[in-house]
């Protein structure tokens, strides 16, 4: 696409993201469906010829022509395929259908006293092959482009957490000074949500699931056909092996789309966890526990020419906020049908590619964002040292070991909702009734210190 299209496009996803789209355009354009398409018909017409059943012969030069229509597939066939559809080209009229414009293809692309003609989409419902073509193409989505993108944010929340282990931070509770971590331990959490998050991803997609049952999911033309052949084994064999997707035996004309709907909640769900990210690190920037580089040339603010603005954690929380709003509407809407078949799921199932290119921007910001950022150690160490109520829960709880009952109570007392110096902390200490080594152990509390265990924490990253 030009600037000067990009500038009249009616999604942001096509204009200003484009770049940041393209990686997406392989899997999710309407040339990579026709070309999904193709692959599934003649992948399907292979298996034919295989099949001892039928006449039908394809020597290795006529497979490798058929295969080379998808393999070699270019932006003048995904023309034709339009043209076949919307005006007839040669001795083929215009479908008004985009799957029998992708069968004319084939036939288009074979000769003309080719027997092999008769056998293309042999038995065959559309959705047959739209519901291969667009696994197919999901699958790919997610494994060539989603996913990587995910990982990688994954291993910089795992290296910001490996290199700010030991480095303390006030924590905050309902928004107030609580018992402080390590901005390494909170980063450990965020990269083993989306651990867990990208391994439902990875099995949702592993799970996609495919059918080739016909009109109705009864096999009814293939058995009319050929009624002593195993065609339920013959259509295992065929997606499970020939296109190396999960298998769907029990279907109406529609595949249910059960194994969809769990792949855009698991993205959802990895969304979400980004998303809690995105809240975290604008909050850390604005308290500057976090510093932000400046882009040299960048515009921060149209009036204060100061700003340094998160805008990519901004951007990534809108988009993926955006990508959650349709995952949603897809999981809810393609697991319906009004009883064997009806298409509105067909025009549904377009927008998935809008719904993964939000996420691809999400994933790509969110990234941009931590590659700017760099803890402000000293802004941490400071609001540590200025709120040593945080030191209050060591307290209680150190004396409630020795003993006393009211520990909770007495430290209540003196720090809630009052301004305390660790001085005060101190002068408590030496009034208590307790052993000279509990006065010494709880003299050496401080703030900064007062970490639990956090930095060990991150060792539990995988």
């Amino acid at each position: 696409m030009t600037d000067t299209d990009a500038l009249y496009a009616v999604s942001p996803l096509d204009g200003r993201y484009s770049s940041r789209t393209a990686p997406l355009s392989p899997y999710a354009s309407e040339a990579a469906l026709m070309r999904a398409r193709v692959r599934v018909e003649v992948e399907y017409l292979v298996a034919l010829a295989d099949l001892e059943a039928t006449p039908l012969e394809l020597d290795l030069e006529e497979r490798e022509h058929l295969r080379g229509l998808y393999k070699h597939f270019a932006e003048e066939d995904a023309r034709l395929i339009k043209t076949l559809e919307t005006e007839g080209h040669g001795e083929f009229e215009a479908t008004n259908h985009d799957v029998k414009a992708v069968e004319y293809f084939i036939r288009h692309e074979l000769p003309a006293d080719s027997d092999v003609s008769a056998w293309i989409h042999f038995g065959l419902t559309s959705e047959d092959v739209n519901n291969l073509a667009h696994r197919l193409l999901v699958r790919d989505a997610v494994d060539e482009v989603l996913l990587p993108e995910l990982y990688a944010v994954r291993d910089a929340l795992a290296e910001m957490a490996r290199e700010y282990r030991n480095t303390p931070m006030l924590a905050r509770t309902h928004g107030q000074p609580a018992t402080p971590t390590t901005f390494g331990k909170e980063m450990a959490v965020y990269a083993s949500r989306l651990a867990r998050a990208t391994g439902r991803i990875r099995r949702a997609t592993d799970d996609l699931r495919g059918k080739l049952g016909g009109a109705s999911g009864t096999y009814a033309a293939h058995h009319a056909a050929y009624p002593d052949v195993d065609w339920p084994a013959f259509a295992r064999e065929f997606v499970e092996d020939g296109l190396n997707l999960g298998f769907e035996p029990l279907t109406t004309q529609v595949n249910p789309c059960d194994d969809l709907a769990t792949l855009f909640d698991a993205f959802r769900g990895a969304n979400d966890v980004l998303l809690d990210l995105n809240l975290d690190v604008w909050l850390y920037v604005s308290d500057r526990y976090l510093g932000q580089e400046a882009v040299e040339g960048e515009t921060g603010s149209s009036t204060m020419p100061h700003k340094v603005n998160p805008i990519d954690f901004e951007n990534s929380e809108g988009n993926l906020s955006k990508a959650n709003s349709d995952l949603t509407f897809l999981a809810d809407y393609v697991t319906t049908s009004r009883l064997q078949r009806d298409l509105s799921d067909s025009t549904v199932k377009r927008n998935i590619g809008a719904a993964f290119a939000h996420c691809l921007i999400g994933y790509t910001k969110a990234a941009a964002g931590l590659e700017k950022v760099v803890p402000t150690e000293r802004v941490m160490r400071e609001e540590l040292e200025s709120t040593p109520e945080i030191i209050g829960e060591a307290v209680q709880t150190i004396l409630r070991r020795e003993g006393q009952a009211d520990a909770y109570e007495r430290v209540k007392a003196v720090t809630r909702g009052k301004d305390v110096t660790i001085e005060d902390f101190r002068e408590m200490f030496d009034d208590l009734d307790v052993g000279e080594d509990v006065r010494e152990e709880l003299h050496a509390l401080t703030p900064t210190d007062y970490v639990g265990v956090a930095s060990d924490l991150v060792d539990d990253l995988e």
